[in-house]
Order: structure tokens, then C-alpha cells, then sequence
């Protein structure tokens, strides 16, 4: 039995010296953005932290539509298969830190020539043997392993927050497709509704022409009116019929789009107030940053392994079984064998290879505190540009809808006024084509605020729960 445990209590001792780490100390970069947002929109509303895209979602239709993307959109899939390799990558690392355990059979059977016998006849020979055997483990002394194992991590908790980061865009996404199809619904019914109108005021003044009401000219732009209409109507069709492609896309079934297909409503689709909180929270919120700071740590840690490199390597393999030259006497008394074989390994010469890899390693680092920092700056800047785009939009929506029902109160008075003989047709031309203008300027608007609020939830990183 003594013979048993020195193999293992070395085993034991090497295992407890393991664990130093020649990696750096890890320390956040400073952010390089200021510590509170320029925007006069940053206002007290719903705060992100607490806010999942069920909430920022009122319509239900909508979040119906969400939650089928996030079960059927094939990009999301490829994103997640992602986090699964990157997951099985750091679990094949991890296991580098734990010895391995193998049992193995093996036998030998060979015939040796009598002119390469001492005993000068040929001679046949057999070997047996069972038991368990230690792969080649190489002892951390001095963290290479540790460190290349918490590369592997930091490399897969950046995949997972890119993960999270990609369900968040594929929600602001479908909300954005879905919105954009809705305005391009009511402009198209806008359209439909004007070009009704304005074949009846073309019938109206055909009928005065035959009277003598009404002029050659008077009828041509009237005919006018009409045929820009039609051209609307088609443009308009033409863009539904694409947002309608671009909703189905993400979806991934054109049966769902379909089913929760219905008549466009000019009322919000989503949560109006949403506080932007602080840049640190922002940091400490949004995937892409989370993302960009996980693989800066990898970086740090390829420091350690390349550190360590330069240091003595120990490696250890041995076998505890047992032997014998025929295979009945495997268990028989006195058969039980073990090997125990440790290797030290000094790098003396190597043409500058360890430098160098050590130089890759500090260099790849500064370019991930780089690439941190860009992140960052492009995530601060991305918020303010939404709220400023929130702020102003809410503004301009609400001129716009003002202007739209002045237009339309005015296209009433000039159309009583030209049928009562007060004005002239040119007059009454005039207000059709305002009062379209500004109801389709109207919906734009408004489909674009709603966009915008899309866009700052995205540029915060709100998730919350999933569905």
C-alpha cells in the first residue's frame, strides 16, 4: 500500500502548489465619456434596470410578435449555437486544471531471433496488463493553465452577453419592422382616403364643366389631384408590401405576421417615458460594453500564460495496475505494478518565441482597452442621440398633429366656399394638397418618434425577462 500512496500523496502535494498567477491585476479603464448626459430629454420616467421589453411593449399584437422572433429568427439561433461552442471551448480549458483518469488494458505478445537472444534460441515473449494510468497533467506553479482557463471564460461570458445583446436588437428590431409597417399601412389608408375624395371633387367638377361652372383648366387639375393620388397609392402599396417582407424575415413565418395582421391605429405602441439613468449605469448595463470589458480580461489573463511560459514546466504521468506474462495471472498475488514519471521542461533557447508571444499578448491587450473605450464612447453617443431624437420628435409630432387638423378644418371652409361660389377652384386645390401633405408629414412623424424610442431602449441594454 506504501507503494500506492507516494505516487498519490505527490500527486496531492503538486496539486496544492498549484494556483499562482503571473496575470496582471485587473483594473477598469476609466470611461472616456462624461459622467452625466448633455440631452435636456434625460427626465425622470420608468428606469431601464427595471424594465423588461414586456413592459416597454403596451401593444399587445406587438409583443405577440416579439416573443414568436425570439422563438423562430434563425440569426438569434446562430447566435445562441455560438454561446453553446464558446461554453464547450471553456469547459474543455477547465479541464486542463483537474487531472485525468484512464483505465487501460493492453497486451504484447512478440519473437525475438535466437542471433538477438542471450540465451541463442528464438524465444516468444508476452506482456499483460490492466489497471489505471494518469495522462501526462502538467502542474500550474505558475498559473499558465489558471490563466489560459480564465481567458476561455471571459471569452465565453463575452459571447453570452453579445447573446444578450443580440435578443435585445432582434426585439428593437421586430418593433421597429412592425412600426414601420403600421405607419406604411396609414399612409397607404390616408392615400386610399384622399384619392376617394378627390375622384369625387373630379365628378363634381365634371359636372359643373358640363354646365358651364367650370373650366377646361379647372378639370385638369382636378384630373391632376387624382392621378397624383393613384401615384401615391401604388408608392405607398409598394413600401407596406416591403415592410410586410422585412416583418416576415425576422419572424421567420409569414403565417404569424399574417394572423396578427389588423386595421393601423394611430395610438403609442410602447412605454412613452423611459429614464436614461447615468453613464455608470450604462456600463454597467449594456451588452456590447459587458462584452468588450469580459474579452479585455481575456486578454489580461493571455499576459499570465505568456508570462509563464518563460518559467520551468513540470508535467506528471504514471499507472497503478497490474502485470503479468499470461493473461490468468493478471490478479494473482504479486502482479500489481505502477509507474510514476514526472518531467521538468526549461525553456533555454527558443529564437525569442516566448518574447514575442509575450509581446503579442501586452499588445493585444492595449488594442482591447482600445476597443473597450470605442465601445463605450459609441454607446454614449448612440443614447444621445436618442434621447435628443425622443426629445425633439415628441416636440415636432405635436406641431405636426396641430397642423394637420388646422389643414384639415381648412380644407372643409375652402370646400363649402368653392361649392357656395366664394372661392376660387385654385383656392380649394390648394388645401387637398396641404391637408394631404400634412396628415402623411403627421404619420411619419409619429411613426418616427416611435422608432426613436426603439432606439434609446436598444442604446440602453434593457432586456429584463425573458419570455
Amino acid at each position: 500500500m506504501i507503494a500506492l500512496y507516494k505516487p498519490a500523496g505527490t500527486l496531492l502535494l503538486a496539486l496544492a502548489l498549484t494556483g499562482c498567477s503571473l496575470a496582471p491585476t485587473y483594473e477598469r479603464p476609466a470611461a472616456p465619456v462624461a459622467s452625466n448626459w448633455s440631452s435636456s430629454s434625460a427626465k425622470p420616467g420608468t428606469a431601464t434596470s427595471d424594465l423588461d421589453w414586456q413592459t416597454f411593449i403596451v401593444d399587445s399584437e406587438l409583443r405577440s410578435l416579439v416573443s414568436i422572433a425570439l422563438d423562430n429568427n434563425r440569426s438569434l439561433r446562430q447566435t445562441l449555437l455560438d454561446i453553446e461552442q464558446a461554453r464547450a471551448q471553456y469547459r474543455i480549458q477547465r479541464a486542463d486544471r483537474v487531472p485525468g483518469l484512464s483505465a487501460t488494458a493492453n497486451g504484447n505478445r512478440q519473437r525475438l531471433p535466437g542471433d538477438l537472444s542471450s540465451s541463442g534460441s528464438s524465444a516468444v515473449s508476452s506482456t499483460y496488463q490492466v489497471g489505471l494510468s494518469l495522462p501526462e497533467y502538467e502542474l500550474d506553479l505558475f498559473g499558465r493553465v489558471k490563466s489560459l482557463t480564465h481567458a476561455a471564460l471571459e471569452q465565453y461570458l463575452a459571447t453570452e452577453e453579445a447573446g444578450r445583446g443580440a435578443r435585445i436588437a432582434l426585439v428593437a428590431e421586430v418593433s421597429q419592422a412592425y412600426l414601420t409597417y403600421d405607419g406604411a399601412q396609414r399612409r397607404l389608408q390616408l392615400t386610399e382616403q384622399t384619392l376617394a375624395s378627390r375622384e369625387d371633387s373630379l365628378g363634381l367638377i365634371s359636372q359643373r364643366r358640363i354646365a358651364g361652372a367650370a373650366t377646361a383648366l379647372d378639370y385638369q387639375e382636378a384630373l391632376g389631384l387624382v392621378e397624383q393620388s393613384r401615384a401615391e397609392l401604388e408608392s405607398n402599396s409598394r413600401q407596406k408590401q416591403q415592410a410586410f417582407n422585412a416583418l416576415v424575415l425576422l419572424l421567420g413565418t409569414q403565417e404569424a405576421v399574417k394572423q396578427n395582421a389588423r386595421a393601423p391605429q394611430d395610438k403609442p405602441m410602447l412605454l412613452q417615458d423611459i429614464a436614461a439613468g447615468t453613464p455608470s449605469e450604462l456600463i454597467e448595463r449594456r451588452p456590447d460594453i459587458l462584452a468588450a470589458e469580459h474579452r479585455l480580461k481575456a486578454r489580461n489573463a493571455d499576459i499570465g500564460a505568456a508570462r509563464a511560459a518563460f518559467f520551468p514546466r513540470i508535467s506528471l504521468t504514471g499507472s497503478f495496475g497490474t502485470s503479468s506474462a499470461e493473461m490468468s495471472g493478471l490478479f494473482d498475488g504479486g502482479s500489481r505494478s505502477w509507474s510514476f514519471v514526472p518531467t521538468l521542461s526549461l525553456p533555454i533557447f527558443d529564437a525569442g518565441r516566448n518574447s514575442a508571444n509575450l509581446d503579442l499578448a501586452e499588445v493585444r491587450k492595449d488594442s482591447a482597452v482600445a476597443a473597450y473605450e470605442g465601445t463605450i464612447q459609441t454607446a454614449f453617443r448612440e443614447v444621445a442621440d436618442a434621447l435628443a431624437a425622443t426629445d425633439t420628435l415628441r416636440r415636432e409630432e405635436a406641431a405636426r398633429r396641430a397642423l394637420a387638423n388646422t389643414t384639415s378644418e381648412t380644407l372643409k371652409l375652402a370646400k363649402a366656399r368653392y361649392e357656395g361660389g366664394v372661392d376660387s377652384h385654385l383656392r380649394y386645390l390648394d388645401a387637398q394638397r396641404s391637408s394631404f401633405i400634412n396628415e402623411a408629414a403627421y404619420i411619419e412623424i409619429s411613426t418616427q418618434r416611435q422608432i426613436a424610442l426603439v432606439d434609446l431602449y436598444r442604446a440602453l441594454g434593457s432586456w429584463g425577462t425573458q419570455p
